[in-house]
């Protein structure tokens, strides 16, 4: 298993930066080898992923943050990050943190997500 908490989150104003983290507790073997992803979720709105990050590195953004935001994990410490520049009112949301998300022995079957953080840009 694996807990997730999410911290960084806040509120700027647009056009200003924010460096959010997920800190992985429990198995390592998840973190590093299963996929990882930062999703939010604007109210009213579905839970969409931003960006993610395969046990190979191989990332992946949402067109909307594409050359804006940057996922990366650090494996000895067991976190995730995702720095995000000019930022936008749009942008506004709970950012969560996932985990197991790519799936496929011996990976879990299940995907586990941290608490949220808030994200509010102003403008």
């Amino acid at each position: 298993q694996v807990q997730l908490v999410e911290s960084g989150g806040g509120s700027v104003q647009a056009g200003g930066s924010l460096k959010l983290s997920c800190e992985a507790t429990g198995s390592g073997y998840i973190f590093s080898n299963c996929g990882l992803g930062w999703y939010r979720q604007a109210p009213g709105k579905e839970r969409d992923m931003v960006s993610t990050i395969s046990g190979r590195n191989t990332t992946i953004y949402v067109d909307s943050v594409k050359g804006r935001f940057t996922i990366s994990q650090d494996n000895a410490k067991n976190i995730l990050y995702l720095q995000m520049n000019s930022l936008k009112t749009e942008d506004t949301a709970v950012y969560y943190c996932a985990a197991g998300i790519t799936g496929g022995w011996p990976c879990p079957s299940r995907v586990y997500w941290g608490q949220g953080t808030q994200v509010t840009v102003s403008s």
